[in-house]
């Protein structure tokens, strides 16, 4: 728990009281390499924390093709947000790329965890902000940039990505086919 720790006191400060008391809303789950731990057309009924490994959320196109829209590794937080908070059914798919060590949350917990740790309220608030940043960036980027800006721009913001996620994973996200990965790859290597 040592992680989560030294993560929230990026945001906020916790004495070790606190955090114990935080901690105990969370639970604990392991999973295995392309364990699918939510799907499509179910509740979303967890927030996920990953403390060690990678996830992913996609969706399958009406081509049947795998689209992958985020990524989760160490430190970062992945849920379909619309369907928990309203605990509806899912248009998502999460899946651990890796094995993965997770603190999960359901939203009784976060809800009694914030009642009674309101200083939780401004972590999650900050973690939002981020990624509502980052997804706008996104989305600029995709307008803006050529496909191999946006790989070479993508590889270079974010290089452990590269290293450790399967190039099929990396070309779903990004848009591309692995084909059309493969040329772009190709043509920057010569």
């Amino acid at each position: 728990m040592d992680i989560f720790k030294a993560h929230l006191d990026k945001f906020i400060t916790v004495s070790d009281d606190e955090f114990t008391s935080i901690i105990s809303f969370f639970q604990i789950l392991e999973t295995e390499k392309k364990e699918n731990i939510m799907l499509e057309g179910e509740i979303c009924k967890f927030k996920y924390f990953v403390l060690e490994g990678c996830l992913r959320k996609f969706f399958v196109n009406e081509k049947g093709v795998e689209q992958t829209t985020e990524f989760a590794i160490e430190n970062w937080w992945l849920a379909d947000t619309f369907a928990y908070e309203r605990q509806e059914k899912s248009n998502f798919n999460i899946q651990s790329v890796e094995r993965s060590r997770l603190l999960i949350i359901d939203l009784h917990s976060q809800e009694l965890l914030l009642e009674k740790h309101p200083i939780m309220e401004r972590y999650f608030r900050m973690i939002y902000q981020r990624a509502y940043a980052a997804a706008e960036k996104r989305i600029r980027y995709i307008y803006e940039m050529t496909k191999e800006e946006y790989y070479v721009h993508f590889s270079t913001l974010y290089p452990w990505f590269i290293q450790r996620i399967p190039q099929y994973l990396i070309a779903s996200f990004l848009g591309f086919t692995p084909e059309y990965l493969s040329e772009i790859r190709a043509k920057l290597r010569s």
